[in-house]
């Protein structure tokens, strides 16, 4: 496929929603698309698309997901960029992916066996589609599809725990002695804020301290008894799992009730492995000085490099902070920069 092909590859997928739980769409496009390119493909049991190349050597996963975040981005190309929601994440990668395994197949350098995967529910905390291929055979080496930057090069991601707080009391006066349900739930989330602040001295970056996010503060009532809701998010440092970072809220919120809402531990690998290398060689052919880093957020490396224990990292072209963002948007040099990374990555593995 040639650059204009790939380009409207990504714009053909980018223009198929596919929000979290609603991927039918955008894997059965996939599915065509791969088939028509060489790729054995089809819908796995949970509604990831999968597609295989290749019939010798190591194996190789290449794990992207084509589930988004709600909220629609005009699809459109502007000033060398297209914009639309999925675009950085993560359909870019995810195209650059296809386009690079079938051109490298297509010239007869393929060395290895490409599984491709287009896992659903990522953006979500069930993670689905990575933990159902999580109990699948694990492969020789895995490449997880997340924006990384074209000359980036992504070794971990910090844990999450999502949690909520939540409190009753009877409603009284508000002329009474007692402060409000609303008071309370500012107080004890500033308390928290205090607490992570004290967690974090003397951890000197963001991935190794504790983070805290609140989505949602609201109170309910049926007028007789109010209540209050805290619906957060911590981001976990390795030395925090998600166990203990809920004991860690119950022992500064005894009086609140908590209910967690899906977590991950925090995963960090060397970058010291043959896929590592490889990566960052690549990277150097085709003009870029290769840039390691461990990312704040949380994504399906999470998931199946732990469950695998194979070399594994993320890359994909694209700037992460555009993520979620109305101004989503992949820069083409970006996009063919990251394609032709991949085709020398896949040029060299397994030969």
């Amino acid at each position: 496929m040639n650059d204009d092909e790939a380009l409207d590859l990504l714009e053909e997928l980018v223009r198929t929603p596919s929000v979290s739980g609603q991927e039918a769409d955008a894997a059965e496009l996939l599915v065509t698309r791969m088939t028509e390119v060489g790729f054995d493909a089809s819908i796995d049991p949970v509604g990831n698309a999968v597609g295989v190349l290749g019939d010798h050597g190591p194996r190789l996963v290449l794990l992207g997901h084509v589930d988004t975040v709600p909220g629609e981005v005009p699809v459109r190309r502007e000033e060398d960029r297209l914009y639309g929601r999925g675009s950085v994440d993560a359909k870019g990668p995810l195209v650059a992916f296809l386009v690079a395994a079938a051109n490298v197949h297509a010239r007869g350098e393929l060395d290895c066996r490409v599984e491709l995967v287009a896992c659903v529910e990522e953006e979500v905390p069930s993670s689905r589609g990575a933990r159902y291929r999580a109990t699948l055979p694990a492969p020789d080496a895995c490449i997880i599809g997340e924006p990384s930057g074209w000359s980036g090069v992504t070794v971990g991601y910090k844990g999450f725990l999502r949690a909520i707080l939540s409190r009753s009391q009877p409603l009284a006066h508000a002329s009474g002695e007692h402060s409000s349900l609303a008071g309370q739930a500012c107080h004890l989330f500033v308390e928290l804020e205090d607490e992570v602040a004290s967690f974090n001295t003397a951890r000197d970056t963001l991935f190794d301290r504790l983070l805290l996010h609140l989505d949602d503060l609201r109170i309910e009532s049926n007028g007789l008894h109010e209540r209050a809701v805290l619906d957060g998010r911590l981001r976990l440092p390795p030395d925090l799992p998600p166990e203990a970072a809920l004991a860690w809220l119950g022992e500064r919120a005894p009086d609140w009730g908590i209910e967690a809402e899906g977590g991950l531990p925090a995963w960090s690998g060397p970058r010291t492995t043959p896929l590592a290398r490889l990566l960052a060689r690549s990277i150097a052919r085709c003009g870029g000085k290769p840039r390691y880093q461990r990312k704040t957020g949380t994504a399906d490396l999470n998931v199946v490099a732990p469950a695998w224990n194979c070399p594994a990292l993320a890359y994909g072209p694209g700037d992460s902070s555009l993520d979620h963002t109305p101004d989503e948007h992949l820069e083409f040099d970006e996009f063919f920069r990251g394609i032709r990374v991949l085709e020398s990555v896949l040029s060299w593995y397994g030969g």
